[in-house]
């Protein structure tokens, strides 16, 4: 495989009544995290399944460096997939699990002791499944992907059941990872942590594409929506002078007002003519969450 990239072209998948993914594509570049977003039901588990091979397309194709996922000569040594926790049998130890699957892979049983320390099981390794908890599940799975030191890592909303401090060294080995040159695919609700971690991002609902770009990129393209948020001991009088100056105001929290259609030195301006004392002003940017949200209102997850 000369790359990792990973080419997703008019990828379409109908069930009897319900279209799960319409007509999408979009590319996944190496050397970069991408967080594959969409609300319950947008269709991206059936995407994932669809570009491993494990559901069949009703048309399109998808491939990981050029080639479909099911013609590659070695998967586990090029893709690295979790769509769901780890499961094992719960009489078998962390460690025992990885060595069956590096046995049926052809690996060195050396390797399972490398990715159970790279996912911090490394103490953990000899307890029995039965006894991990779901983040250690998790960790479990994502040590299984590494098996193989792929050049490609697929995630299905691999933060699920990690604490805060488990998030933030998923957060570490991934970007550790990209920064190897590695392709990096993460699907998640976390809206907050993938505006952290991830480089570009593709938001899709009711199966279709809905934006695709660099985080700061889509994020900056709803700069439109940016409000200024303004509190003050003087809130009427405030308010006559900024309806005055064709402002729009909205209430926010803490007795503190959003205001649209002007900039912040507009709103400080009318507050210095009208003789108001400002306790609080600053432009209120969008956020991933926020800009998720707006492209994603109303758009059915399942038609």
């Amino acid at each position: 495989m000369s790359n990792g990239q990973i080419v997703v072209s008019g990828l379409t998948k109908q069930y009897k009544r319900v279209r799960a993914v319409d007509n999408l594509s979009f590319e996944v570049q190496p050397g970069r995290v991408t967080g594959f977003l969409g609300p319950n039901g947008a269709g991206k588990t059936t995407t994932l399944r669809m570009l491993l091979n494990l559901v069949t397309p009703t048309a399109g194709h998808a491939t990981i460096g050029g080639q479909r996922y099911a013609d590659l000569q070695q998967p586990i040594r090029t893709v690295g997939a979790v769509l769901e926790a780890s499961s094992a049998h719960k009489g078998r130890t962390g460690r025992n699990h990885l060595r069956v699957i590096a046995a049926a892979a052809g690996l060195p049983a050396s390797r399972v002791d490398d990715v159970l320390k790279l996912v911090a099981l490394d103490a953990a390794g000899n307890r029995k499944f039965k006894g991990y908890s779901l983040g250690m599940k998790q960790r479990l799975g994502i040590a299984a992907a590494l098996l193989g030191d792929p050049q490609v890592l697929i995630l299905d909303e691999p933060a699920n059941g990690l604490d805060p401090e488990g998030i933030r060294w998923m957060r570490d080995l991934l970007k550790g990872l990209a920064a190897q040159g590695r392709t990096v695919l993460v699907s998640s609700h976390l809206l907050s942590e993938m505006q952290i971690l991830a480089d570009d991002i593709v938001i899709i609902a009711a199966g279709q594409l809905v934006r695709q770009g660099p985080v700061s990129a889509v994020v900056d393209s709803m700069a439109t929506s940016s409000r200024v948020r303004v509190r003050t001991p003087d809130m009427e009088k405030l308010r006559d002078a900024l309806t005055t100056a064709g402002a729009v105001l909205e209430n926010g929290p803490d007795g503190a007002v959003f205001v649209t259609g002007i900039d912040a030195p507009g709103v400080g301006a009318a507050a210095l003519n009208a003789g108001v004392v400002l306790h609080e002003l600053f432009t209120d940017r969008p956020d991933l969450e926020r800009v998720f949200l707006e492209l994603t209102h109303g758009k059915a997850a399942i038609r």
